[in-house]
């Protein structure tokens, strides 16, 4: 596996001089500061590249190798409004891309929210911190800041009671602490939210279950994949994180089984996986080397991160993000079926046989603690991580 490291574009607290140390050689970025159903501009693309690669009189040893992500908008998920304009331009940025030649492109289909947690730089055990989603406090959140109508039956009595006792003792407090951190926006969010958004936007997916979203991701496919596939690129979308529903809305790229209706919707290589071991291994019943062997040829892309989950509650817990090897999910027996897979394409003469990777997310410890970073990505702790994969592979090989 190619090894590759976040970088978030001039923003990041993280140098591309430092980057290089860490030993990764691969760069997964975005376009973060172009709106979301934008088309992404030759010149924005070449801007970043040259940022990430260098001059040919001074290369950084570094290359752009995945996009993440090409926002997908709400209107495309909802086909509301614009939707085909977003579609088109969303397709415009594809050739714009390939142009450029950079070929794997992540996105993700979570309605309004993208990836979620309640609390940033939760203690660990040793020192240092880790993000961590705590199913009562989004209750709080979800039943007494955004005051959901109909949230409480999402919820046995006992989640709801505990979060009564939450809020009441911790009020305002951690009312704004819970509005700043889920709808601020984690690094990545496609979208930023106030509670007003979020209540206007919640409106918009009125009578929009499980059946009418998927045929709404369909139907994008159908107008997308065409266009990968003829421009040799490898679309690959990302799980829902957390792999279950929030405010009430469908969530439908959660499990196995939902990543083989969706590679089913269109037969094409360009019609892929993003396998985050940290999102789908929340759920007690992923098995990764199942997950490998079943639906390996359409993994494009890997995140190999960690979490250790608590009590399930009809069908959610919370979790918290563990250190890479020491989480629910057996990171030894993924990287191995991840090697056979690699080892089955190479066989075949893909031209994509080595599957890029990242170490996702992260402790932040030592002097990550000392330095602005984008929460959930600091430097040493993906540094452990990716030292820690790089040796389980070594020894797997």
């Amino acid at each position: 596996m190619k090894e590759t490291w976040r970088w978030f574009g001039p923003d990041d607290e993280i140098g591309l001089e430092e980057i290089v140390q860490t030993g990764a050689s691969g760069i997964v970025s975005a376009l973060h500061h172009v709106p979301t159903g934008a088309v992404w501009s030759p010149g924005e693309i070449a801007r970043r590249k040259h940022l990430i690669e260098g001059p040919p009189n001074a290369p950084t040893g570094l290359t752009w190798d995945v996009v993440e992500s090409l926002p997908v908008s709400e209107a495309i998920k909802t086909q509301g409004g614009d939707w085909r304009d977003h579609v088109a331009a969303y397709t415009q940025s594809l050739h714009h891309l390939a142009e450029a030649g950079i070929k794997v492109i992540c996105y993700n289909f979570m309605p309004v929210l993208d990836w979620t947690r309640t609390q940033l730089a939760a203690p660990v055990a040793r020192g240092g911190t880790a993000m961590r989603f705590d199913l009562t406090e989004f209750a709080v959140f979800d039943l007494h800041v955004l005051q959901r109508p109909g949230a409480a039956q999402d919820y046995p009595e006992e989640i709801r009671e505990a979060a009564r006792q939450v809020h009441r003792e911790a009020g305002n407090d951690l009312a704004r602490h819970l509005i700043g951190t889920i709808l601020a926006g984690l690094p990545g969010a496609a979208e930023h939210w106030t509670l007003e958004d979020v209540r206007d936007v919640l409106a918009t997916y009125e009578g929009i279950g499980e059946d009418r979203l998927r045929a709404n991701l369909a139907a994008f496919l159908e107008q997308v994949v065409p266009t990968a596939e003829a421009l040799g690129l490898r679309l690959c979308c990302h799980p829902d994180d957390p792999p279950f529903p929030l405010l009430g809305l469908p969530r439908i790229v959660s499990t196995e089984d939902d990543y083989a209706a969706l590679v089913a919707a269109m037969d094409s290589p360009a019609n892929g996986i993003t396998m985050c071991t940290g999102s789908l291994g929340v759920l007690p019943d992923f098995d990764p080397v199942r997950f490998v062997e079943r639906l390996g040829a359409h993994i494009h892309f890997v995140h190999l991160r960690n979490t250790r989950r608590e009590t399930l509650h009809m069908g959610r817990c919370s979790f918290t993000e563990s250190a890479h090897l020491a989480g629910d999910t057996d990171m030894v027996a993924t990287i191995g079926a991840l090697l056979v897979e690699e080892a089955r394409r190479e066989a075949e003469g893909r031209m994509d046989a080595a599957i890029p990777m990242r170490p996702d997310h992260g402790h932040a410890m030592l002097s990550d603690l000392d330095r602005p970073m984008m929460p959930g990505y600091p430097l040493i702790g993906r540094m452990r991580g990716l030292a820690e994969l790089r040796g389980v592979m070594a020894a797997v090989a």
